[in-house]
């Protein structure tokens, strides 16, 4: 069992940077895959970022179309933690961002693959 709690959002200007982190409980960390979704108002969840386990394609990184650039993953697995560099801003970047761990071999983009889910953190990005 996993347990992932999200910290960092808030409201904030746009072109601003923002900077998440996701803490993971239990002693195998390093083996899960870690992903960031983000859920706007009236809007399915989207994937926004993915990074490998360290045991698995080295820990090689992953984004989404409308993020690549501008948004970093990475991870510190003595700390168990897990986090998502966000600079330049935009309006559509508002949304609850969510933190998942993923123990397995397909694909990153796949929400439905991952297992354990966090409750989310609120980024709100004024213009």
């Amino acid at each position: 069992q996993v347990q992932l709690v999200e910290s960092g959002g808030g409201l904030v200007q746009a072109g601003v940077s923002l900077r998440l982190s996701c803490a993971a409980s239990g002693r195998t960390f390093s083996n899960y895959a870690m992903g960031w979704f983000r859920q706007a108002p009236g809007k399915e969840r989207e994937f926004v970022a993915a990074i490998a386990a360290i045991n698995w394609s080295g820990g090689s990184t992953f984004y989404g179309d409308s993020v690549k650039g501008r948004f970093t993953i990475s991870r510190d697995n003595a700390k168990n933690t897990v986090y998502l560099q966000m600079n330049s801003l935009k309006p559509e970047d508002t949304a609850v961002y969510y933190c998942a761990a993923y123990r397995g071999l397909g694909s990153l983009f796949t929400e439905g693959n991952y297992d354990y889910w966090g409750q989310g953190t609120q980024v709100t990005v004024s213009s």
